[in-house]
């Protein structure tokens, strides 16, 4: 997986996008893979890390960046930021933040999912917008100050979020829908033969069994502190409490 060969034309037909998608250590594999492959038919996607070196994500697997902070392309369509246990380590790291910030400044859509909700926050872009993420870590995006939004897909304004993990699929194609429209969204979704027949109704906290439920949230539970933390003290360094107070 690498900077698609759709330079200049999109397989859908419309005009090709410009995808900056951002790598962190530990970020989940599936979170990116899935919106990258929807993307790829629609224009070039660039994977963007501090240097060249792989990146591994936490699934034991690494990609290769394609593009540099540095040498990343300016006015991307989408800016795009993945989850994954890497996420309370990016929230900490002052290059993805700030690379972050500048992108989002000329970026048509700001844009992630899982967990990426709240690096995007972090830097500055959720300020007032409703997102989503992962259903385990809306209290640091609740932290935040974002207007949390338990939808699989998000859009506010061009804001776009999805949910956890298999939602980066159906946060792609809605990506492309509000792009170039439904027609390249659907070509897209029958090219990857998207047709979920999930075999269990375990895939949500509103149909799992509470034994199922527990067992992710131990999974996550030492995530969640920090996340809460950080997203805390950022907050505050933004909004101080007596600022608050007095425009409330």
């Amino acid at each position: 997986m690498g900077e698609s060969q759709s330079a200049e034309v999109s397989l859908t037909g419309c005009a090709p996008l410009s995808v900056g998608m951002v790598l962190y250590p530990g970020f989940t594999l599936l979170d990116l893979a899935g919106p990258q492959t929807a993307f790829g038919l629609n224009g070039t996607t660039h994977l963007i890390w501090k240097n060249m070196d792989p990146v591994p994500t936490d699934m034991g697997i690494s990609l290769n960046p394609t593009r540099t902070f540095a040498n990343a392309p300016e006015n991307l369509d989408v800016l795009f930021v993945p989850g994954g246990f890497g996420t309370v380590d990016a929230m900490q790291d002052p290059e993805i933040i700030e690379y972050l910030a500048r992108a989002g400044k000329t970026a048509r859509y700001i844009t992630s999912v899982c967990t990426g909700s709240v690096i995007l926050g972090m830097a500055g872009l959720l300020d007032g917008y409703r997102a989503a993420t992962h259903w385990g870590f809306y209290k640091p995006l609740e932290a935040l100050g974002a207007i949390p939004s338990h939808h699989r897909v998000c859009i506010d304004r061009n804001r776009i979020s999805g949910g956890g993990v298999t939602a980066g699929v159906d946060f792609g194609l809605t990506v492309i829908a509000e792009i170039n429209g439904v027609h390249a969204a659907e070509i897209t979704q029958l090219a990857l033969e998207y047709d979920p027949q999930p075999p269990f109704t375990a895939g949500h906290p509103r149909t799992a069994r509470p034994e199922v439920i527990a067992s992710v949230e131990a999974m996550m539970s030492h995530m969640i502190p920090t996340g809460v933390a950080l997203a805390s003290a950022y907050r505050e360094s933004r909004f101080p409490r007596n600022v608050r107070a007095v425009t409330a």
